[in-house]
Parts: C-alpha cells; sequence; structure tokens
C-alpha cells in the first residue's frame, strides 16, 4: 500500500499554474478531496498533509533536485522505495492521459531522475500526467508554404502556464486518480 504520495513541481507563486506543477496540482486536488491541510516542514524541506497513514507531499526544492527531499522523508518515515507513488508531467503523453508504471527509468525527467538517484533504485511506482508538446508549428508551415514560425522548446513549454483550455481537461482528470489509487 502506498504510505507517501509525493506531487512534482517547483515552489514559488510564478510556477503554481504551469505544466511542470502538475504534480502539485494533483497533489492539491488530493488533498482537498481528503480534506486534509498542508503543513509546512521546513526541517524535512516540504508540505505534508496526512490522512490516516496515508501522506501527500510537495517538495519544496526545485524539481531537479527534489530527490533529496524525498530521500530525507523516506529515512525520517522509514519508508521503503515500495511506499512511494511520484506523481508528475510528462511532456510525451498526451494532454490529461494517465499513465501508472510500478517501476522504470525516468525517460529524461529531471525531477524523477533525482529521486532514482537518491534512492539508488528504479523501483519506485510513478504516475505520469500527460501534458503534451508544444505544436510542431515548423512542420506545418512548411507544409502549408508559410515562413517558418520558431517552435516553443519543450523545457519553456513546460514552464508556461496551461491554457484555460488545457486546464479544463486536467481538472477533468484529477477524480480519476483517486480511482487508480484505490
Amino acid at each position: 500500500m502506498t504510505k507517501l504520495i509525493i506531487g512534482l513541481g517547483n515552489p514559488g507563486k510564478q510556477y503554481e499554474r504551469t505544466r511542470h506543477n502538475v504534480g502539485f496540482i494533483a497533489t492539491d486536488f488530493l488533498v482537498k478531496k481528503l480534506k486534509s491541510k498542508w503543513r509546512e516542514d521546513k526541517k524535512l524541506g516540504a508540505t505534508i498533509a496526512r490522512n490516516g497513514e496515508l501522506m501527500i507531499a510537495k517538495p519544496q526544492k526545485f524539481m531537479n533536485n527534489s530527490g533529496t527531499v524525498v530521500a530525507r522523508i523516506s529515512k525520517h518515515f522509514n519508508l521503503a522505495p515500495k511506499d512511494l507513488l511520484v506523481i508528475y508531467d510528462d511532456a510525451d503523453i498526451p494532454l490529461g492521459e494517465l499513465r501508472l508504471r510500478g517501476q522504470g527509468g525516468s525517460a529524461g525527467h529531471r525531477g524523477m531522475q533525482s529521486i532514482i538517484d537518491s534512492l539508488h533504485t528504479q523501483s519506485i511506482q510513478r504516475l505520469r500526467i500527460g501534458i503534451g508538446r508544444p505544436a510542431d508549428a515548423t512542420h506545418s508551415a512548411l507544409q502549408a508554404g508559410r515562413p517558418i514560425v520558431k517552435v516553443m522548446d519543450t523545457s519553456d513549454f513546460v514552464l508556461h502556464p496551461f491554457t484555460a483550455k488545457e486546464m479544463m481537461v486536467i481538472k477533468t482528470t484529477l477524480p480519476e486518480i483517486i480511482n487508480m489509487l484505490r
């Protein structure tokens, strides 16, 4: 049974509604549904909510360095990697699609790689939430004979806020997470 759900994101107001923070968005949703409350734990470097034996955490370091926080929380509460579930964004999955895996590599996601490196294992459950990729404007411009428009780099794309339409897709996906965790 999962004992700790970790949402990945970046701390700070400027990142709240960005695609890269969909892990934080998902854990905020779960905490609200469980009628729990976030509490800041500076010693552990995270905000943590509890509901019985289940804990939900948002590391308060930038995502690419979140592994040290996850390792600290795991050690403090004596949790094994099998007790964890990490929720994060995936640009290789269509917007709003969910994928649950029991283990594996990071597939280039630096936040997940940080956790793998800090816990010294790939045997960590993860729930990836699809955020899609920026439209390939270059390809469509070439086909239409129009001037090439600069395509947004993926690293810039993930740090931009969701559009209102995209956020609606994410909000309709969030309740599915509860069903997946049962």
